[in-house]
């Protein structure tokens, strides 16, 4: 007689919304199709090394007859950004065995699915990977949970800005996160209807963009303007803006008071700055990341019921496909293309995106577009 499973999952890394159907869809399809036990672990690696664990089933996770977790954003395992696990590797791999686990499936980011992949490979584990990020800079999959309703709640934000910008005639400089990447400024500035879009993939010129915005001002009569500009973009002087909290913690934050004062220099006209800060992680998730996370739960869980470990699922195609994990943290991240689709759409639209780029050989036309100094890259690095 086969020994029932026991499984676990546990999210990592900065909350997202679609992290809740992700786990609604592995506890649904590992209780009922396979009669598995689901084990959810609170805050990462933190409940492996307090040996925590909570039995989830589906009929724990509705209430009268309701599903609240499709529409509910965070996560309900709770989630942490900086694991201690430097000192505590052999902790937090007994913790797996403690908890008497067959098999983890883990959502999170590049960084976290790295440092799980590292516990895997040293601890013997059986590791299933599933990628969420607003920043859709995970490797090999054209979308992680959180992405879309990022995206989302941006272009609300912007629609809600347009106004106030027109009334005044003021310029609007929305800052947005992405740490590294510009794939949430990029898809935001599109759909939210920007004049211009800043992202640390594309260099641009100050005199280019407020040539962009008096054109806008004396050519066409509109005396407002959108720019959008990612966390990670640097100044003109190829400085990178960020600071350290009063705990020490190294945040991205700045460059969009920068472009706001060179407008105001360079052109006369008042620009008002928006950081969105962390209303681009809240709210319910949208109908694309709630059907994207119930399809990784459901092959995540398949994944187990197969033995196929080390891998990530990840969407390709419109579909889920796999991924060895060691690909993904070899790849990541992932870098948007100076010459994509979207950028050349963007640019079709009259959207400013920062000045042409010559692609490499190989076509990718980003190996060395950030440019980071090492202390640069290190600082990035610390950053969820």
């Amino acid at each position: 007689m086969n020994k029932r499973k026991r499984i676990g999952i546990l999210t990592s890394g900065g909350d997202c919304p679609g992290l809740n159907a992700v786990i609604r869809a592995v506890v649904n399809h590992a209780t009922s199709e396979y009669n598995w036990e689901v084990r959810g672990i609170p805050y990462a690696t933190q409940g492996l090394i307090e040996r925590k664990s909570v039995v989830l089933n589906s009929y724990g996770l509705e209430r009268h007859g309701t599903d609240p977790l499709l529409s509910m954003g965070g996560t309900i395992l709770g989630s942490i950004n900086k694991g201690d696990t430097e000192g505590n590797t052999d902790d937090v791999i007994q913790g797996y065995y403690d908890l008497g686990l067959d098999a983890l499936i883990a959502i999170g980011g590049d960084g976290s699915l790295a440092i799980l992949q590292k516990l895997a490979e040293k601890g013997n584990w059986n590791l299933v990977g599933v990628p969420k990020t607003i920043d859709n800079d995970v490797a090999h999959t054209e979308l992680s949970v959180g992405f879309n309703s990022a995206v989302t709640t941006i272009l609300d934000c912007l629609d809600r800005l347009s106004y106030t910008a027109a009334s005044h005639d003021r310029v609007m400089v929305v800052e947005v996160m992405g740490r590294t990447t510009g794939h949430l400024a990029l898809n935001s500035g599109i759909v939210g209807g920007a004049d211009a879009i800043l992202i640390p993939e594309i260099p641009y010129s100050i005199k280019t963009l407020c040539k962009q915005i008096r054109e806008l001002r004396n050519l066409y009569g509109r005396k407002f303007a959108i720019v959008v500009v990612a966390e990670g973009a640097k100044t003109a002087d190829g400085e990178s803006r960020y600071y350290k909290d009063a705990l020490g913690e190294v945040r991205l934050r700045g460059i969009g008071e920068y472009i706001a004062t060179e407008i105001e220099n360079n052109i006369g006209v008042e620009a008002r700055v928006t950081v969105l800060g962390h209303v681009q992680r809240g709210g319910a998730p949208s109908a694309l990341d709630r059907l994207i996370g119930t399809a990784f739960g459901k092959v995540a869980v398949d994944l187990i019921a197969e033995e196929k470990y080390g891998v990530m699922v990840a969407w390709k195609n419109n579909t889920v496909a796999t991924v060895p994990l060691a690909r993904v943290f070899a790849d990541s991240p992932r870098l948007l293309n100076p010459n994509g689709f979207w950028v050349e759409t963007a640019r079709s639209l009259g959207i400013y995106v920062g000045e042409e780029v010559d692609c490499s050989e190989d076509g990718s036309g980003i190996s060395n577009l950030n440019g980071l100094k090492p202390s640069e890259l290190e600082v990035m690095n610390q950053i969820n």
